[in-house]
């Protein structure tokens, strides 16, 4: 996707330029200059269809002091619970990438307000949603010996909703269908990847040169690597 991004950019040339945000700006005005100053740069079809703006929220367990910055995503990896093997879903998934972090000893971020290193908790939501959202299942652990988790993991194929999510708790958010699977078998070493695609109102199967129809009853399986899904249209 960032080769066609590369290829389709109508955005400024040459080095970037990171412009400080103006003070005492509200979370809505700073997110809108931040994703500003990113599509000044990069600014095509493909961002417009896959990039979304994620808020990430440290808060000083000293002064309660709060500093938020945005970033720009073009997909969300998600980890799997390590304390369940069975039973889980996407929501669980979310629910590990949302959970609040807490900073301490080497980790201890610098309070703008202490005007000192301080313990502080860190935590995600999503301030801007894209048209297309992609979810990659962190499957192979960052451990010296990887491992593939080949945990099933249920999601939903309608009405994705991922409102505990948004960063503003006043706007509905929006709700997605499943378009596309990414499928990986195999482990850590070999593997094959299988796409499932939605066509139409039809499911099929992709695995290099063959092409079949498959059910949406087996759409879900242990296999899943990353998920396509596609915001609905307000109604």
């Amino acid at each position: 996707m960032e080769g066609l991004h590369e290829d389709l950019n109508k955005g400024k040339k040459g080095k970037r330029k990171i412009e400080e945000p103006p003070k005492d700006l509200t979370d809505l005005q700073l997110a809108e200059h931040r994703w500003n100053g990113y599509t000044s740069y990069d600014n095509s079809a493909i961002v417009d269809i896959f990039v979304g703006l994620l808020k990430s929220t440290l808060t000083c367990s000293v002064c309660d002091h709060k500093s938020v910055t945005f970033d720009p995503f073009w997909d969300l990896s998600l980890p799997l619970p390590r304390s369940k093997t069975s039973g889980l879903n996407l929501q669980s998934c979310f629910a590990e990438f949302t959970q609040e972090e807490i900073l301490d000893g080497d980790e201890k971020p610098t309070c703008e307000n202490c005007k000192k290193r301080q313990k502080c908790t860190k935590q995600f939501s999503i301030e801007r949603f894209p048209p297309i959202l992609v979810l990659h299942l962190k499957r192979f652990s960052e451990v010296r010996y990887r491992t593939k988790l080949s945990s099933k993991v249920d999601f939903p194929i309608e009405n994705l909703d991922l409102s505990d999510l948004s960063s503003q708790s006043h706007l509905c958010a929006p709700k997605y269908d499943l378009v596309g699977v990414s499928n990986h078998s195999g482990n850590t070493f070999s593997g094959h990847y299988i796409a499932y695609c939605k066509v139409g109102s039809r499911w099929h199967r992709f695995s290099d040169s063959s092409v079949s129809s498959i059910s949406r009853n087996d759409i879900v399986s242990s296999e899943a690597y990353v998920l396509f899904y596609e915001r609905q249209k307000p109604r």
